[in-house]
């Protein structure tokens, strides 16, 4: 079993942490045709169109209850199931972008798009785009997206180049990176709307655009005049504010803790796929209930290597990934949802370090394949 020593390891280029043993692209070949024998590509349909269903029942009964309570303020408690319900509609979004869903991509599509759009109120377009670059590159820099500056900085040169009241903010960021997640909700609606207004950064898809951007405005001229219309203005407010922060604390806390303050990689550096992938990921164990909340993504080593392998099936997997990074002395990083936000917190206020002496800062030597 790995430990979070594996964080600070120093790294080859490629090959595993002794030296190269085997080509990567051999390396995970063998790897991918054991997953292939064991059926773990398949489609698993009836898993996904059950989770759906109750989903839907859930967030039906939710309406009824608004609809029972009234002028309440025990009204906050369902705005906080919506928030819970929205990220896992959100889950499912990002799995049918990874055709895990449906044979067809047309199909996945439009799931994921319906779903993460008119459901959840996010642009596909843009998490298509942004999430894409992510798994080609993770923890890279300069080509993986989810390490670039987005109100908190990821590595040391972002937060030496911090000025003004950012500044204060990245020392400290590490402490407030939980409460700033409650703002992660707007963040991603914010982003939405830029999407549809602005395009998607390397896409020209008009037709993409619009319609994202007619979903987008049935999704907010349905909920929005819901909540006002049936509560007074304070207590709609505390509504959409409870709902929103409880879904950018889920979205945030289940993909923060499965590369953060793992090594990240040089722009120029060589690394194979498998190396790649394994080296910048971190699964969180933790049972049924943490992949429930994680939305399958505790196992995230498997689905760096394998992004269209449906949920129920991750688990199986970890068992051949595992044995296959013992086989090559390949690290291989899990620990427990709790000790990966202290691990997140300690990373991100140690990147802070940048901010206060840049010429000072242990994080630019440490966590780097070069």
């Amino acid at each position: 079993m790995t430990t979070e020593s594996v964080i600070t390891s120093p790294y080859r280029k490629t090959g595993t942490a002794n030296g190269p043993r085997t080509g990567g692209t051999s390396t995970y070949s063998s790897l991918l045709q054991q997953v292939k024998d064991a059926g773990l590509l398949q489609r698993r349909r009836g898993f996904y169109w059950s989770m759906f269903a109750a989903l839907v029942v859930a967030t039906a009964a939710c309406w009824v209850v608004f609809a029972l309570l009234g002028d309440s303020w025990f009204q906050l408690i369902v705005a906080g199931a919506l928030g819970v319900l929205f990220t896992q509609f959100a889950f499912l979004s990002h799995e049918a972008a990874h055709r895990q869903v449906f044979d067809s991509r047309k199909w996945n599509d439009r799931a994921g798009r319906w779903l993460g759009t008119f459901v959840v109120g996010l642009s596909y377009s843009w998490w298509m785009n942004k999430h894409t670059r992510h798994h080609g590159n993770p923890n890279t820099v300069g080509k993986d997206p989810d390490i670039a500056p987005d109100g908190v900085v990821f590595i040391p040169e972002d937060a030496a180049a911090t000025t003004g009241p950012m500044r204060w903010l990245v020392r400290h960021q590490g402490w407030l990176f939980f409460p700033l997640l409650t703002l992660e909700g707007i963040n991603l609606h914010r982003h939405a709307v830029t999407s549809v207004l602005r395009g998607v950064e390397g896409k020209s898809d008009r037709r993409d655009r619009v319609v994202e951007g007619l979903m987008l405005a049935a999704r907010f001229a349905i909920y929005l005049p819901v909540v006002f219309v049936f509560l007074p203005f304070g207590m709609a407010c505390a509504f959409l504010g409870v709902q929103l922060a409880v879904f950018g604390v889920m979205m945030g806390a289940s993909f923060a803790p499965n590369h953060k303050g793992m090594p990240t990689i040089a722009h120029d550096a060589k690394v194979d796929f498998f190396s790649r992938q394994v080296r910048t990921s971190r699964n969180i164990r933790g049972g049924w209930w943490v992949s429930f909340l994680m939305g399958g993504l505790n196992y995230q080593v498997e689905h760096h290597l394998f992004p269209s392998m449906p949920r129920p099936a991750l688990k199986q997997a970890r068992l051949l990934v595992r044995d296959h990074c013992d086989s090559l002395d390949v690290p291989y990083t899990e620990t427990t949802l709790l000790r990966s936000y202290g691990i997140v917190v300690r990373y991100l206020n140690r990147v802070g370090l940048a901010a206060r002496d840049p010429f000072d800062c242990p994080m630019t030597s440490e966590l780097r394949i070069s």
